[in-house]
């Protein structure tokens, strides 16, 4: 089925987290301003590898986006881990007749260099702003590894995979002039803030953000100062589906848009030889493989409004051939987050003081 077939489940959970933002609260954060977006993570285009590594899979996300009127679509990283052998995709997004953002995941540095992912995606710089609609939408990048000795360096080429976590070397860090950056990027900011990164800012545990204590600070203490100066941080990378609201900042770990990673030990052969073959996956007929995926291109469609008003569009689908996560003995992650195959929906407006 198509997306636009499929049953979106706007407003299917309420949330109260406060009444209405009063005027004179609203006007503490400039802007009058109200946006719509399309987010999606980790696609994870990968051709004989992994499924659903096809153009109309992404094309079903694009054409939702173009359908709701989208002022713009965003994904999370992890989008390919081989962006300059698969240009022709990744040009497929980037002129896809809306303005489309990236943001960098650890697997997007797997097979070349980060100067060439950097240049495949038309990016300057893995963390960057851009303001819209009276929003300033913040994009961090915290893959970097920090080795024993303190040198932090930019993941390139899966050096990451190569951590010494006995000689004190740890992943996913936002290194401090990233962090100086981030802070007087959002205190400038005439408008109130929405933050992307790959890795979650909220989780304690699961590969998050190393140094996520740090940047949970800048946004405490922006709010504040300013009441409402940050509101909201998505991520992707942990390929779960939570919303967490901590301090009035909304932190939604979004669902992968293709699968579930359940690690070779738990790898299976459940799945049938034609759907195998039809996600070019012949090598794995008669074998295993390490995931469990969806039959639908998992995404949600973010609307937010200055006065406080947040609405996620999020979707149900199901897993393919029926490889539900019980059936091959894995169901939550080490934050007991569960395997879904989709992504929830919330409605909600907060008020900032």
């Amino acid at each position: 089925m198509s997306v636009s077939r499929r049953s979106f489940l706007g407003g299917a959970a309420l949330a109260a987290a406060g009444l209405a933002a009063t005027d004179s609260a609203a006007a503490k954060v400039a802007g009058s301003g109200k946006v719509k977006f399309c987010v999606f993570a980790d696609i994870h285009y990968t051709p004989g590898t992994f499924p659903n590594s096809t153009k109309e899979w992404l094309g079903q996300i694009i054409d939702h986006a173009k359908a709701e009127k989208c002022d713009f679509i965003i994904h999370c990283g992890d989008f390919t881990s081989y962006p300059v052998r698969y240009s022709e995709y990744v040009d497929f997004y980037n002129n896809c007749g809306l303005p489309a953002y990236h943001v960098i995941g650890n697997h997007d540095d797997d097979g070349n260099a980060h100067e060439d992912t950097l240049k495949a995606y038309r990016m300057e710089c893995g963390h960057y702003f851009f303001d819209r609609n009276g929003f300033r939408f913040v994009i961090v990048d915290p893959n970097h590894i920090q080795y024993g000795d303190g040198k932090i360096v930019h993941y390139s080429k899966g050096n990451y995979f190569k951590k010494n976590s006995a000689a004190g070397d740890v992943i996913g860090v936002v290194p401090p002039e990233q962090l100086v950056w981030l802070k007087e990027t959002i205190e400038n900011s005439p408008y109130p803030c929405i933050v992307f990164s790959h890795q979650s800012f909220e989780r304690p545990t699961g590969n998050a953000c190393h140094n996520y204590r740090d940047v949970l600070k800048i946004f405490d203490d922006a709010n504040r100062i300013v009441p409402g100066k940050v509101r909201m941080a998505i991520n992707g990378h942990h390929h779960r589906d939570h919303i967490r609201t901590l301090n009035k900042v909304v932190y939604f770990d979004l669902n992968s848009a293709n699968f579930d990673w359940i690690g070779t030990s738990r790898a299976h052969g459940k799945y049938t030889k034609e759907y195998l073959e039809a996600n070019q996956l012949k090598s794995k007929v008669g074998g295993k493989v390490p995931f469990i995926s969806w039959v639908d291109p998992i995404h949600a469609i973010v609307t937010m409004d200055v006065d406080g008003t947040i609405k996620i569009e999020g979707m149900e689908s199901k897993f393919a051939c029926g490889v539900t996560p019980e059936s091959v003995g894995v169901r939550f992650d080490t934050c007991a987050r569960p395997t879904t195959a989709g992504v929830q929906s919330l409605e909600m407006k907060i008020k900032y003081s």
